[in-house]
């Protein structure tokens, strides 16, 4: 039986501007407005905005959370300041990622972790399983919050006319309780897209608020609607990766080159967390004889890689296409793929992509492909 994809509460608000409509993790979201590249553009140069109300937040509080994080996480949840942020993974016994994750610091004991919408259920199912034991209490609040984000270089000036909150000492990963256009919310310098920008968690009854006061405070700087569309190119050029694409159960931390956010020095619970033999042994291997690396290849030709094509050198396969698309920044079609350590040298010429039977030929350079003017 198939049920109705969920709807965010500016789903109307989206329709009545034109928005394509997708089903995503089983909700109906905006894929585009007008033009993707358009959009892309207008993030990059000056700022878009997004609904980002299909993230799931779960909410962990009571007086042994943090011991909860460090033994559910992978990361070091105990040196996270109040009103600060980090990225992090959840993995599995085996050390597969199950999902990487934000977590933000609202107080002494209260943390909001954000998931993907697509493994929302299984991050809650595995943190209510692994709360056993711990004086904390683990909540679905994925109803509670509606998530619009402003990103782009004009996102600060934008956001500024319509806040008291101080932007200016917010620092990136870093979230504080204010108002937007006089409605409580919680303001994130945090995003997806390689620019500066903010994410706003609201009351679902105020986002339609919300998001009109920042239309009409972004119109004279080049503000536009943005869909999922350009997320993903934004993310990809970026060289940020996607769960199901550069991350899977299939992979540890340390296959995807993320290694940096396993946390072995933890205080809490005598160092031991969910997985950690495993990482211990993936942390070895990536040392000594990494199997493959995710790189970024750039195409020398005009046609699209998609993930799943193989990456080939001299016939043979050396590697996987995990995310391609056009870019519209560098002008040429990207992707990022997991190559054989061999061929993952920045650089590495004749590496190709088997585009339906045919080798087209790629460059292997160095992720991200974009990184922004500070």
């Amino acid at each position: 039986m198939s049920t109705a994809p969920r709807l965010t509460a500016l789903d109307a608000l989206h329709r009545s501007l034109g928005a394509t409509m997708t089903d995503f993790a089983g909700w109906d979201m905006p894929l585009r407005y007008g033009s993707e590249r358009d959009e892309h553009n207008a993030v990059r140069t000056r700022a878009g905005l997004f609904d980002l109300s299909h993230m799931g937040e779960i909410t962990v509080a009571g007086p042994q959370a943090v011991e909860l994080l460090d033994h559910a996480l992978v990361g070091n949840i105990s040196t996270v300041g109040n009103g600060r942020a980090r990225y992090t993974m959840i993995c599995q016994e085996d050390g597969g990622i199950l999902d990487d994750l934000i977590v933000y610091r609202l107080g002494e004991t209260e943390y909001m972790v954000v998931a993907n919408a697509s493994n929302a259920q299984v991050v809650l199912d595995a943190l209510t399983a692994r709360a056993e034991g711990f004086d904390a209490e683990v909540r679905d609040d994925r109803d509670a919050y509606a998530l619009l984000a402003v990103q782009g270089p004009e996102s600060p000036g934008i956001l500024k006319s319509l806040t008291d909150a101080d932007l200016d000492g917010l620092k990136y990963y870093a979230g504080l309780p204010g108002t937007v256009a006089g409605v409580p919310a919680l303001i994130a310098r945090t995003g997806y897209t390689g620019e500066d920008g903010f994410e706003l968690f609201l009351k679902p009854e105020h986002a339609e608020g919300v998001w009109k006061a920042l239309t009409e405070a972004g119109e004279g700087v080049g503000l536009i609607p943005c869909g999922l569309s350009c997320r993903d190119t934004l993310r990809l050029e970026a060289g940020m990766p996607l769960y199901g694409h550069e991350l899977t159960t299939a992979l540890t931390p340390f296959d995807a080159g993320l290694g940096r956010v396993v946390k072995f020095e933890k205080t809490t619970n005598e160092g031991r967390f969910v997985g950690r033999e495993a990482l211990e042994k993936a942390a070895e291997r990536a040392e000594t004889a990494p199997p493959r690396k995710l790189v970024g290849l750039i195409a020398e030709g005009r046609r699209v890689p998609r993930a799943g094509m193989s990456v080939v050198k001299d016939g043979v396969v050396v590697g996987e296409v995990t995310s391609g698309a056009p870019s519209p920044t560098l002008g040429k079609p990207i992707a990022m793929a997991y190559v054989d350590a061999a061929h993952a040298e920045p650089g590495t010429q004749g590496v190709g992509v088997d585009i339906r039977g045919t080798h087209e030929p790629y460059e292997v350079v160095a992720l991200p492909f974009y990184k922004r003017q500070k």
